[in-house]
């Protein structure tokens, strides 16, 4: 099988590349380097994702399966109007360089998988949310909407669309928890504002057998949340890193502070969330190796639950 995965060089598109060329897939990465590569069994082939096709389309064409990661990313600076422009065109305009080489394709591939999040939802407080809730009506929920419809360009009757709504993926390698972990260690943990918001969090070999079975399963279709099955408050979660770590989880975070620093970023990132449920995954009886989230920890500090 050729898999295309856009912004395979990300903390999620590195490890699916890995785990897909590791099972004798051919994985072509679009990268925005100069140069392409061959590392690891990779190939690497420059696109620029400006809304616009090129001669990356010609890997597209024939693929059997595409993944779309690429975007800025969305907590790598304080949200400025200007960097808020950034964080959705990125996003869109990648997505629509993809639907656009899918649309011209003379065999386009079989499926598209497209990221998406849990912040499509909006803040939800306690209130339980599958992939049949409604879309939320802030920021991050707005860029959510555009990017899916975006992807849905695509759907045709010889081409599945699934939009991955992700929440918070858990590794030691990357992503959010490294940052997480210096308070804990230094005995200054512990919950971020009330910690009644609701994390829904995956781990992330979790994260990548979804995709993998996402791209296998053709009954799988539409918006699919990439959560663990039970979501956790924000002090549950504060407490389990402790209790994973060896430390207390004490010391609160307080709210106006994280909004001082961060500004608006700090609402939608941290003082909120979603109790998201992988609804659509387990009726269609997807296995989460991972579903609780103090084995989930455990997996990772002991280094026996990352590829």
């Amino acid at each position: 099988m050729k898999v295309v995965i856009a912004g395979g060089t990300g903390f999620l598109g590195t490890a699916l590349a890995r785990t897909l060329a590791a099972s004798g897939h051919a994985v072509v990465v679009l990268t925005r380097a100069a140069r392409a590569t061959r590392p690891g069994g990779l190939h690497l082939v420059p696109w620029t994702p400006n809304g616009e096709t090129g001669a990356f389309a010609r890997e597209i064409d024939g693929a059997d399966a595409v993944v779309n990661l690429a975007g800025e990313s969305i907590a790598g600076a304080r949200w400025s109007a200007g960097h808020k422009r950034r964080i959705l065109d990125s996003r869109v305009k990648a997505t629509r360089s993809l639907t656009e080489a899918i649309a011209r394709a003379a065999v386009p591939p079989a499926v598209l998988i497209s990221g998406s999040a849990v912040g499509y939802y909006g803040p939800c407080g306690d209130e339980i949310v599958t992939e049949d809730s409604p879309p939320g009506s802030d920021f991050l929920a707005r860029v959510c909407m555009h990017w899916e419809a975006e992807a849905n360009r695509a759907a045709s009757d010889r081409t599945r669309v699934v939009c991955l709504r992700t929440g918070l993926v858990l590794d030691a390698g990357g992503g959010a928890l490294p940052q997480m972990l210096p308070p804990f260690k230094l005995f200054v943990g512990g919950r971020v504002g009330s910690g009644r918001q609701y994390w829904p969090w995956i781990h992330r070999d979790d994260w990548v057998a979804l995709v993998e079975w996402a791209i296998a399963s053709k009954a799988v279709s539409g918006p699919l949340n990439a959560t663990a099955p039970n979501p956790v408050t924000n002090a549950a979660f504060a407490e389990a890193l402790g209790g994973a770590l060896h430390r207390p989880a004490l010391l609160p975070a307080p709210g106006f502070a994280l909004r001082l620093i961060l500004g608006e970023m700090a609402d939608a990132l941290l003082l909120s969330g979603q109790r998201a449920v992988p609804a659509k995954a387990e009726h269609q009886w997807f296995t989460f190796r991972h579903p609780e989230l103090a084995g989930a920890l455990r997996a990772i500090f002991d280094g026996s639950g990352s590829r």
